[in-house]
């Protein structure tokens, strides 16, 4: 089997696609995405097609070498996310040509369901959550729940902020009550001093972690708010390797979070969640994306069993929502009671609508939708 063409396809600012085609009319797909950075992302997959073009797809290990390695300059996120795209193809061709799904080819499914969980944010970042949509993910099933900060936040921000900040939390555990976890994702908008301060605050609640506390360029100083806090810290959204993970892990993160459409794909994140377990450290995948990105994750998920639970953003009770609306058979990813089923299909376990791919496929500009912040004074705030 050879492979004979891979065409992308953007979606919009923070989707696209890429379809890997072989010889023996079995193709698959990947989720090559970097939010807001869509046809950078998909001109480097182009760049990187010509390294596939006649190779058996099924040797996934080499190509990824090949892709990941097979320059000079290598990483980051726009290059790994373009390995990562097509390395979820690869597999998804993988499991096809093999009748099973991706995680019985990386060993078997170490459980049968995989637990999920849902953002419970204010649409205008006013709050630290929103307790009413908390109540009502809760009733739809969901045991865990993730939350933003108000923001912007200052280096060394107020007293009444602070205040404000922990209050919603105190108002987001009465409204779930002590039976459901809820994690704060604070985005990288605290410095290590306004982070030392708030975990101190928060930890009585009893977060089930908290996220990217600091920004990616300072994982350095994670070991300190690791040692200063009993509150289990999260990162990863932002790191690419094995190589970027290997420090956070030795400064003794809980979660770790690759992102399976940033850091390399299933290959790479299936290593990266392997090196955590060594750690005792669990994964949580990163996925605010489509329904394939999401596929590749539970593939992963279903296979290590150092997992905690899967990121989305997909409204998944809805098969005709945006995202659901592009694969054949949506049920699939239907949750029941806050966790979706063993995928049991072949490959990554979604069909893709080709038909719909290719007619909402956007030919020119995209419409940018990065949102930046500013504080009182005129400076940049971290968004």
């Amino acid at each position: 089997m050879k492979i004979t063409s891979v065409e992308t396809f953007v979606l919009g600012p923070s989707r696209a696609l890429v379809k890997v085609s072989t010889d023996e009319n079995v193709a698959g797909w990947g989720e090559p995405t970097l939010e807001n950075w869509t046809r950078t992302t998909t001109a480097a997959v182009d760049r990187l097609a010509g390294l596939l073009i006649g190779e058996n797809p099924l040797h996934v290990t080499r190509l990824w070498q090949i892709l990941a390695r097979g320059g000079f300059y290598r990483g980051g996120p726009v290059i790994a996310s373009a390995v990562a795209g097509l390395d979820q193809a690869l597999w998804d061709i993988k499991g096809r040509w093999h009748g099973a799904p991706v995680h019985e080819l990386l060993g078997g499914p170490c459980r049968d369901v995989v637990r999920i969980y849902a953002h419970a944010n204010v649409a205008d970042d006013s709050r630290t959550g929103d307790p009413a949509l908390a109540t009502s993910l809760v009733k739809a099933g969901y045991t865990l729940l993730k939350v933003g900060p108000r923001g912007p936040v200052r280096a060394l921000d107020s007293a009444a902020y602070v205040e404000a900040l922990v209050g919603d939390l105190h108002e987001m555990r009465a409204a779930i009550g002590a039976d459901i976890d809820f994690a704060v994702d604070f985005h990288g908008r605290l410095t290590r001093p306004m982070s030392r301060r708030v975990l101190a605050l928060i930890e009585p609640l009893l977060p089930v972690f908290v996220e990217e506390p600091v920004r990616p360029e300072y994982s350095a100083f994670i070991g300190e708010l690791v040692r200063v806090s009993t509150v289990p810290i999260a990162t990863g959204e932002r790191l690419y390797s094995r190589e970027e993970f290997r420090p956070v892990l030795d400064a003794g993160i809980a979660v770790a979070q690759p992102d399976l459409s940033h850091a390399g794909g299933i290959t790479e994140c299936f290593r990266i969640a392997t090196m955590a377990e060594s750690y005792d450290a669990l994964i949580a995948p990163h996925c605010p994306l489509g329904p394939v990105a999401l596929a590749a994750c539970l593939q992963l998920d279903l296979a290590v069993p150092n997992f905690l639970a899967q990121e989305q953003g997909l409204d998944l009770h809805d098969p005709l929502s945006s995202g659901l609306d592009l694969i054949l058979n949506p049920d699939v990813l239907r949750p029941v009671n806050g966790a979706i089923p063993r995928l049991v299909g072949p490959g990554l376990g979604v069909d893709v609508n080709e038909a719909a791919v290719r007619a909402a496929a956007i030919v020119g500009p995209i419409p940018e939708r990065v949102p930046v912040w500013r504080h009182a004074d005129g400076s940049h705030a971290e968004w």
